[in-house]
């Protein structure tokens, strides 16, 4: 394992392509129609192939799956749907043997009202864990924010939620208490403080069981009343350097979508994601909204081409000047929480948003099934909490064009969610044996990502042309003298030609519709090019 090096993070983020598993849906080794940790066992392999070098898994701790996971039942053991304790810690070797690093889910911010710890806080008399949720002294308390909970138990208050009703808020304090609120504790009060140490507890157990770290679910909504983050940031330092005396390898990453807050905490990655950050945004409008029903035509990744690249990168830089060597923004393919990005859009199209986001500085992403540009499926119905648009982009991995697209040999009717039937869905099997699929450009990016140090995590990023309102966007990826690229993207269905001189001597090295002629950019519609400069 490589050792920890003097820019803040471990050496091996600095060339990480992480894979993202939604592990239900994933591979199913026994049958029963969900997917589970021996069938990602089997599929190790498959990943190396693909050239990414890491796993985040979404939550596999045992869970009644009101929340797919997010609502945990007891963090210390796997859910029986996916395996056991034993298949996590084979998971984990399998893994390392063939250098692949995994980081498991970690909701720190509340559990299941069926773990033990709100169990016991539901008592009417005081125990150990009557302070470890948010309670108010009677259930006619008057709470002004949040969304609170009456009558439930028989203790005499109404308990805090973080997401749904079903799942508690952890106590971690607030920041600034309010005396006439007694349910408002400050941090350092007992009940927090012991949550912090149970929190502590659970990734120690994890850790020393072989796992790489964490990507840590709603990181920042910990602590209560926060408003400048100062405590919350405060918090995570303290895990960060915990972590950096004992586990030097172990990474921490966000879900906190606003990177140079998140790096400034102790967090390795942020994403760049969710509608609180307005970057992804610019680039796929209403993709990002979990429940919008339509994509804005007003986005830079449009064919209609009425996009702005600059108010994305305006936003982008700004992060990405404040991160700059102490840890990694991450523009990532898809989660698990957004409509995939195929949706409404054709192969040519995904080609080019690919061929940016796995070139761009940071940390990537690949949500499961993008590599081979799984769809999105419309008009499911809800699965474990997945309401809005969130259903569609859940379905089985594509791996054949059998029965199930080989995801599972159980009955259609007893699978997790449909498959993707469809004349024209795609599979792994069927791209593996074709040299000009999606699966296979992927496949190329990453390689020349490895190969070609300014394509690397920590190169250095420039623009070229990112013009207000204007097509294509261009920009350079350096690493010192050893090399220099440029990349070159144009969305939109109308070609366009633009003359630059860094481009001058630019030899083409993967490119669709793009090409240079003594200094000019020449690009068809739905286009792009990576170019080596001299």
């Amino acid at each position: 394992m490589a050792s920890k090096t003097s820019q803040n993070y471990p050496a091996w983020l600095g060339e990480a392509v992480f894979y993202q598993v939604y592990p239900q849906s994933f591979a199913d080794s026994n049958g029963d129609g969900i997917g589970d940790l021996p069938g990602l066992i089997g599929k190790l392999d498959y990943l190396k192939s693909l050239g990414v070098s890491a796993i985040w898994l979404n939550p596999i701790f045992d869970s009644p799956m009101g929340d797919a996971g997010y609502d945990v039942r007891d963090f210390l053991k796997i859910a029986p749907r996916y395996g056991t304790n034993g298949d996590a810690r084979r998971l984990f070797r399998q893994a390392h043997a063939r250098g692949l690093r995994v980081v498991l889910d970690l909701v720190a911010g509340h559990t299941s009202v069926e773990h033990r710890w709100f169990k016991q806080s539901c008592r009417h008399t005081r125990n150990k864990y009557s302070d470890y949720y948010i309670w108010t002294p009677n259930v006619w308390t008057q709470t002004p924010k949040g969304r609170w909970i009456s009558g439930y138990g028989e203790r005499d208050g109404n308990f805090l939620t973080n997401f749904f009703w079903f799942q508690p808020a952890l106590n971690y304090g607030y920041a600034k208490p309010d005396p006439a609120r007694p349910w408002q504790q400050p941090v350092n009060a007992p009940g927090p403080r012991a949550v912090r140490r149970e929190l502590h507890n659970i990734m120690k157990f994890w850790l020393d069981a072989g796992c790489d770290g964490f990507r840590v679910d709603m990181a920042s909504s910990l602590v209560k009343e926060d408003a400048d983050g100062s405590t919350i940031r405060q918090l995570w330092a303290e895990f960060r350097g915990w972590l950096e005396r004992k586990y030097p390898q172990a990474v921490l990453i966000a879900e906190w979508c606003n990177p140079k807050q998140a790096i400034d905490a102790g967090f390795y990655v942020d994403f760049m994601i969710h509608s609180g950050e307005p970057a992804y945004n610019h680039l796929f409008g209403a993709w990002n909204r979990i429940c919008g029903d339509a994509r804005e035509p007003h986005v830079f990744f449009e064919r209609a081409g009425g996009g702005d690249i600059s108010l994305f990168l305006k936003n982008y830089m700004e992060h990405y000047q404040a991160t700059r060597g102490k840890g990694f923004i991450s523009l990532p393919t898809g989660n698990h929480d957004f409509p995939r990005l195929h949706r409404g859009r054709s192969n040519k199209e995904l080609r080019v948003i690919h061929a940016m986001l796995l070139t761009m500085p940071g940390v990537p992403f690949i949500y499961y099934g993008d590599e081979i540009g799984m769809d999105y499926m419309e008009n499911l119905p809800s699965r474990e909490g997945s309401y809005c648009n969130r259903t569609g982009t859940r379905t089985p991995m594509q791996w054949t064009p059998g029965k199930n697209k080989g995801f599972s040999t159980a009955k259609a009717r007893d699978l997790y969610l449909p498959v993707d039937n469809r004349r024209q869905s795609p599979n792994v099997d069927s791209q593996e044996k074709d040299p000009a699929s999606h699966l296979n450009f992927v496949r190329t990016l990453l390689r020349l990502r490895r190969e070609y140090p300014a394509l690397g995590n920590t190169a250095d990023f420039t623009p070229i042309y990112a013009e207000q309102g204007q097509y294509p966007f261009v920009y350079e990826r350096s690493d010192g003298r050893r090399s220099r690229l440029a990349v070159a993207v144009n969305p939109r269905l109308k070609p366009c030609s633009i003359r630059l001189p860094k481009l001058q001597n630019a030899k083409p090295l993967l490119a669709d519709g793009a090409t240079v002629e003594r200094g000019k950019l020449n690009m068809e519609g739905i286009s792009f090019g990576l170019f080596l400069l001299e």
